[in-house]
């Protein structure tokens, strides 16, 4: 509930009673806390208010009171009751700015009355008015005689001065902000056009080096495809050359043909086992020189991999394994299908099982498969030298291999060729390894193919 305590009551009757309203209500907002620039702002709006009613109503009855809102919220309230009723009983003041000095201006009833109420909000740091202190203010108010007319009117003269001080004051700030703020839009400006310029010449830059990087993405592709075709060409021409020598080789070690001394046959399976490995390169570069050029169209067909790994395990009976290595290939869990082309599957499980057997020494060499949510999982994993972390994808470049195993059979093709295989397929080939504990190659294929 809002709660009014009355602070003071006079009457305005005549025009000088406007400038006793006038002080009385600077006095008024000193004593309950507002501050000095808001306390000339009440006094101004309450003396043109009362101009306004004395002039059309014949005067009011004035009356101050400090009201405390249930929120906690002080106000300073005037109250102007007229002594006729208001034209068309409202009221607007004769000058617009008169609203803008205080909260609110308006009409309200009290006590059975319409009047013109008026109010200030008291600051929250403002000391509060105990009971005592508000029956001492009162009396203050009533005993005390208000300033003649003329020291008002000085009052107000010294009022204007310090407000006309003020904004001439506040006027030379704003110039002088006025002047920082033009020499900071030169050089804003200034910094614009030499980061325009700047701009423009890296884009020229960029631009020409677009072009260039277009000019070699195309002189590297014109050299991947004609080293794609020499290596096709090439590879080509070199298979019947070599396929022929492999037949001789057979034909002189036939029991049909001739004896063959111990130092010719010896001389002779050497080249049949150098003819088999270079015609095992040539195939490597034919099919790496297919995939590359993109002639390679899977057979998309529904693939169990029980099948799949029961001939893997079958034709790797044939492979000669030493006593310390051993061979697993586990059981896949029923239901391992997949949409593939089970040629290319086999043949890439086929290469990442020979490349483990022939690097491992001792242990095991194992596949196994697993189904992960709409992935297949392959995992071919030994007890090999392993691969160091900086080598896992270097190893999948063509012609590399891992530095110290060149004693082993091999062109450095193999994992390439596979890796473009299970992308083709819509998979991922990936490496994990560590020196002296294996390596793990693990194929994920997509249950529903591409």
């Amino acid at each position: 509930m809002t709660a009014r305590e009355p602070l003071l009551r006079m009457a305005l009757r005549v025009e000088q009673d406007i400038f006793g309203v006038r002080q009385r209500g600077r006095e008024v907002a000193a004593a309950i806390g507002l501050e000095h620039q808001d306390q000339v702002r009440f006094a101004t709006a309450l003396s043109e208010v009362a101009r306004d009613l004395l002039r059309t109503v014949d005067g009011a009855d004035v009356s101050f009171a400090l009201v405390t809102e249930p929120d906690g919220r002080r106000f300073l309230s005037v109250d102007l009751a007229p002594l006729r009723p208001l034209p068309g009983n409202r009221y607007e003041p004769q000058s617009g700015a008169v609203a803008r000095l205080v909260d609110t201006l308006g009409l309200a009833e009290a006590a059975g009355y319409t009047v013109v109420r008026m109010s200030r909000r008291v600051p929250a740091a403002a000391a509060a008015l105990t009971p005592p202190r508000l029956a001492e203010l009162r009396a203050e108010l009533g005993t005390s005689a208000p300033a003649s007319a003329l020291d008002e009117l000085a009052t107000q003269n010294g009022q204007l001065i310090a407000a006309l001080d003020e904004v001439r004051s506040q006027r030379d700030e704003l110039a002088v902000l006025n002047a920082e703020l033009e020499e900071t839009n030169r050089g804003v400006m200034a910094l614009y056009g030499q980061l325009s310029e700047e701009l423009e010449e890296t884009n020229r830059g960029v631009v020409a080096l677009y072009a260039e990087l277009d000019e070699k993405s195309a002189q590297l592709r014109a050299a991947s495809e004609s080293k794609s075709r020499f290596l096709a060409n090439v590879s080509h021409e070199l298979r019947a050359p070599v396929t022929a020598i492999i037949g001789l080789g057979r034909l002189l070690t036939d029991s049909a043909s001739d004896p063959l001394t111990a130092e010719q046959a010896q001389q002779v399976e050497l080249i049949r086992s150098s003819a088999a490995d270079l015609l095992s390169l040539v195939n490597d570069l034919l099919d790496l020189a297919k995939a590359e050029a993109g002639r390679i169209e899977p057979e998309w067909v529904q693939v169990d991999l029980r099948a799949v790994f029961g001939q893997l395990r079958g034709t790797l009976r044939a492979l000669t394994l030493r006593s310390e290595v051993e061979l697993v290939v586990e059981e896949p869990p029923p239901g391992t299908e997949l949409r593939s082309d089970e040629v290319l599957l086999a043949q890439v499980l086929r290469n990442l099982l020979h490349n483990a057997v022939k690097f491992t020494d001792r242990g095991e060499v194992r596949m196994c498969a697993e189904r992960v949510d709409d992935r297949v999982r392959i995992r071919v994993s030994d007890t090999g030298p392993g691969i160091p972390a900086e080598l896992h994808e270097r190893i999948f470049e063509e012609f590399y291999q891992v530095p110290g195993t060149s004693r082993r059979s091999g062109t450095g093709l193999g994992l390439p060729y596979a890796r473009r295989l299970v992308t083709l397929l819509g998979g991922t080939l990936a490496l994990t390894s560590e020196p002296g504990r294996g390596s793990s190659f693990t194929v994920e294929l997509p249950v529903a193919g591409v």
